[in-house]
């Protein structure tokens, strides 16, 4: 990079990024010194599960709200347009399955860990089976989101790029380690408000230099930016509304409804009602996150009219262009480009400090304690506290190979979450709305769904099937002469036509549809084993682990084929009949008032066999 062209911090700068760090470790101090002190595994794994609505929701939003959104989703809007703003309409049914399907579900059997559900609808090896393919998909994650800030810093400012990765992840391990998941969401909440103000911090100034919102307006309408509803039905094509807004409510539903690090934030609440309340206070601020990333990405083009600045940026990612973006506009302001940075590692920290806490937790729950039922609890809390440094450790070095990953971030970070997270959504589908599908059934659907998964994730990759090619920059702002510009669009016209045929069209499947895809294939592969090897019957399943989906799908159906195909009796009832159930004891020990103000003897005659079934199959291994 030209030195000319480099920017720098100020000392104000630097106070201000080291202001939130120090916070932040600040925060997981407090809670490591106040309260139980974190001494148990119900309060160092789920807050006592005594969080509050709006802490939970803030922190929902910061775990999805990453710096790869922060860097990725402008970088996309700058490079191909607002095409991707429609994903916007997938939050909708992809915050509202998982409020009314997946919490129900979820919270009355006390887990805590979301694949302990697996077990109990299952089987051990299902269970662990799905940990397993969490850890994996969680682990590559945790290195795109570290790398992702220190690298664009690094790539405009010159600023150590894995100082800033070592600063990152140690802090963050620090704080989620001593502090538990009280200090993970107490955390979340004052970066997401670290997060909003500093992406409006940029647009506004952004605004200004450009020349007012009007100016905005006509270089990125005259640059072609507003993207058009686009309904074209080609699963090929990388961004359409059919891509994002259907495609994407099953990334959503993998992130919102069975992510082990959201449905942790759900078993923290105080009650269900405060789960499901927290999931409806996350849609709106979503959408705002998104309007202010989608808005940035604009007033950037504006700016630059859609210049590649690669070249003079030593970087073949488009993405540093962001950070490029803000040191140019805020420069001159001392202190408001040290605030983006921390909106940025604030966007960073949350994320993985969320992946640590989850990770340990699937760990010791599903693969530990299990094998140790004896463990002694001040033990089992040592563990999990080493287990989250351990995580962080290895978050830390796997930075190191997300460099070699190629596309944008928020590709890598959405193809991941498909690859991985589709299949198991999938599985959690199948054991959730089939009731005849067994446990063979599930790891020969997880099975496959992994399979295609990696087939077309690898596919594209090995054949290059990147999706849209970028949009010409024909901002007039642009010194371009007419014939280059003609040029342009007839050399991407062409492109466009060529069309991928046999194997490579199938590679060239947008990523936004990898979870619908491997979800529909674990599901059918499952259904189809489960009924060779002979399909459950209603009294062998769990009570409590049915949503009885199909019954209300197939209301019209004799009662007689109904029942027999669903499992709607007495299933069904278990979810649908009673409005307000007792709150059970929980499966680790730890009593938790009713909610109905029901004496503890009547809540013992209500203890599901769904826990009796999970302790008695723990004890024995």
């Amino acid at each position: 990079m030209d030195p000319s062209d480099q920017k720098h911090f100020t000392v104000v700068d630097y106070v201000i990024f080291a202001i939130l760090l120090a916070a932040s470790m600040g925060i997981g101090l407090y809670h490591a010194l106040s309260g139980g002190r974190q001494r148990t595994t119900q309060e160092f794994l789920l807050a006592d599960r005594s969080m509050s609505c709006l802490p939970v929701s803030l922190s929902l939003i910061a775990s999805f709200q990453s710096a790869v959104a922060i860097i990725g989703v402008p970088a996309e809007i700058y490079t191909h347009g607002t095409q991707y703003w429609f994903i916007g309409c997938a939050y909708i049914l992809g915050l509202l399955i998982p409020a009314h399907v997946f919490i129900p579900v979820l919270y009355r059997l006390r887990l805590s860990s979301a694949y302990q559900y697996l077990e109990l609808r299952f089987s051990k090896a299902v269970r662990i089976c799905g940990t397993l393919v969490f850890i994996f998909q969680t682990v590559i994650y945790m290195g795109v989101c570290v790398y992702t800030p220190a690298f664009a810093l690094n790539a405009v400012t010159g600023f150590e790029l894995w100082g800033a990765v070592l600063a990152t992840g140690l802090v963050c391990t620090l704080y989620t380690t001593i502090g538990g998941l009280k200090a993970v969401i107490w955390t979340d909440v004052f970066q997401t408000v670290v997060m909003f103000a500093g992406q409006l911090a940029v647009i506004v100034v952004g605004v200004q230099q450009t020349g007012g919102v009007s100016e905005v307006w006509r270089k990125v309408w005259e640059g072609n930016r507003i993207s058009a509803l686009d309904l074209n039905p080609d699963p090929t094509e990388r961004h359409t509304f059919w891509t994002l807004g259907v495609g994407g409510i099953f990334l959503m539903l993998s992130l919102y409804g069975v992510n082990q690090a959201q449905v942790q934030r759900y078993l923290s609440a105080r009650s269900e009602k405060e789960a499901v309340r927290s999931v409806y206070m996350v849609f709106p601020s979503l959408q705002l996150a998104l309007a202010l990333s989608c808005l940035m990405g604009l007033v950037m083009f504006a700016r630059y009219c859609g210049e590649d600045h690669s070249a003079k940026l030593d970087s073949s990612s488009r993405d540093a262009i962001v950070m490029y973006f803000v040191m140019d506009m805020l420069q001159g302001l001392p202190g408001l480009p040290g605030l983006f940075v921390a909106c940025l590692f604030s966007a960073a920290l949350s994320t993985i400090s969320s992946a640590f806490n989850s990770l340990a937790t699937v760990t010791m729950e599903d693969l530990i304690k299990p094998h140790f039922p004896a463990m002694t609890e001040k033990r089992a809390t040592l563990l999990s506290k080493v287990l989250a440094l351990s995580y962080g450790l290895l978050c830390v070095a796997m930075a190191y190979v997300t460099h070699l990953m190629g596309d944008s971030v928020l590709q890598v970070a959405l193809k991941i979450f498909g690859m991985v997270g589709g299949p198991v959504l999938g599985l959690f589908c199948l054991g959730m709305f089939f009731p005849w599908a067994n446990s063979t059934g599930a790891v020969a659907g997880l099975g496959a769904g992994l399979a295609m998964a990696f087939w077309i994730g690898i596919g594209s990759i090995v054949t290059g099937s990147s999706g849209k090619r970028p949009l010409p920059p024909s901002c007039r702002a642009v010194l371009l002469s007419d014939n280059t510009t003609a040029a342009i669009h007839t050399a991407l016209a062409n492109a466009t036509l060529s069309q991928p045929s046999g194997l490579k069209r199938f590679y060239s499947l947008s990523y936004m549809w990898y979870s619908a895809f491997n979800c529909f294939t674990v599901i059918l592969i499952g259904l189809i084993i489960s009924f060779l090897t002979g399909p459950m019957n209603e009294g062998d399943v769990t009570p409590g682990t049915i949503y009885p989906l199909l019954g209300k799908l197939l209301c019209f159906l004799p009662e007689r084929l109904k029942k027999k195909l669903c499992c709607v009796t007495p299933l069904g009832q278990s979810l649908s009949a009673q409005q307000r159930p007792p709150q059970h004891k929980p499966i680790n020990g730890v009593s938790v008032p009713s909610e109905d103000g029901l004496s503890q003897e009547e809540t013992d005659r209500f203890l599901p066999e769904a826990q009796t079934s999970l302790v008695e199959r723990e004890t024995t291994v």
